[in-house]
């Protein structure tokens, strides 16, 4: 399971024309899910996402959660991290986990975000979807499991 975390002022994803999740200051979750990854990886970064000290205490320093400032996220399924770019132009896919093995684990993800504390909306899985992300730092990190 990989995911990139953005910390946010603003996050807001569109299906069709409409907003399925907009929030202020957070964090961004676009999720990418493999083969062989189970609920345990979910549980994990759920974990890791909830308790990431990237945010600014009294002193500017990043040592607050999501939670320790009352901030959201969004998760936002995402197979293209999994992209394998060594062979030619045209990027393969085939290191994602099928769409039936991937979106109950990502729905099992935002669940255990929640049961951390932190209040998560989210796109449609599969669907064309359109991120505004407004960046707060910059500040994205890049996590596994």
């Amino acid at each position: 399971m990989r995911a990139v975390i953005q910390r946010v002022s603003h996050g807001k994803v569109t299906v069709e024309g409409t907003a399925t999740a907009e929030i202020g200051q957070g964090l961004m979750v676009l999720l990418g899910v493999g083969p062989n990854d189970s609920e345990e990886a979910a549980a994990y970064l759920a974990k890791k996402v909830a308790a990431l000290r990237i945010f600014g205490d009294a002193e500017g320093k990043m040592n607050l959660s999501v939670r320790d400032v009352a901030g959201q996220a969004i998760v936002v399924s995402q197979f293209t991290l999994y992209a394998d770019t060594r062979k030619g132009n045209r990027p393969s896919y085939t290191d994602a986990a099928p769409p039936e093995h991937a979106a109950p684990l990502v729905e099992r993800f935002i669940a255990l975000l929640q049961a951390e504390g932190v209040p998560c909306g989210s796109g449609i899985f599969g669907a064309h979807m359109v991120l505004d992300i407004q960046n707060d730092g910059p500040v994205t990190i890049v996590m596994e499991r």
